[in-house]
């Protein structure tokens, strides 16, 4: 059985080599959709009765591991020195650096990476991080999905 659960957030970012307007200074509302794959747990009395998980702590835990961190923080690939330079003189800016390029590709897959082991069968229930899609935009996304092999 596959769940999905959506949560948004406001970030900035920019694309460094990028030849039209991602090389600026921008920010997006970005939408999160968790997907996770497990069995519809049968246990009677239990509060997660009849669920793979409840949809409130699958925010929760999003919440934790990833979104309040990157909620209305500037993104910025630590190589990308200007911009990390000039962040670094706003006093309490809320900057993110990442080792890599903040594309929305890098970030459903950084995103992924983060949740993966937070959602492991938590219930025994065979509970799996199966995808993650970020949106940047309402028509522009990227998935980052769980290996066939795994």
């Amino acid at each position: 059985m596959l769940i999905t659960r959506r949560l948004e957030f406001d970030a900035g970012h920019r694309i460094p080599d990028h030849k039209s307007q991602c090389r600026h200074l921008h920010g997006h509302r970005y939408v999160i959709e968790i997907t996770l794959a497990g069995d519809i747990i049968n246990k009677a009395g239990d509060a997660a009765n009849g669920m793979v998980m409840d949809f409130s702590q699958v925010k929760d835990l999003a919440k934790q591991h990833l979104v309040d961190a990157w909620d209305h923080a500037f993104l910025a690939f630590v190589g990308d020195k200007a911009v990390v330079d000039f962040l670094a003189t706003l006093p309490e800016h809320k900057t993110v650096l990442l080792d890599c390029i903040p594309t929305a590709e890098n970030l459903a897959r950084l995103a992924f990476e983060r949740l993966d082991a937070v959602y492991r069968d938590t219930y025994g229930n065979h509970l799996h991080l199966q995808q993650v899609r970020l949106y940047e935009t309402p028509n522009c996304w990227a998935d980052a999905l769980r290996p066939a092999a795994d």
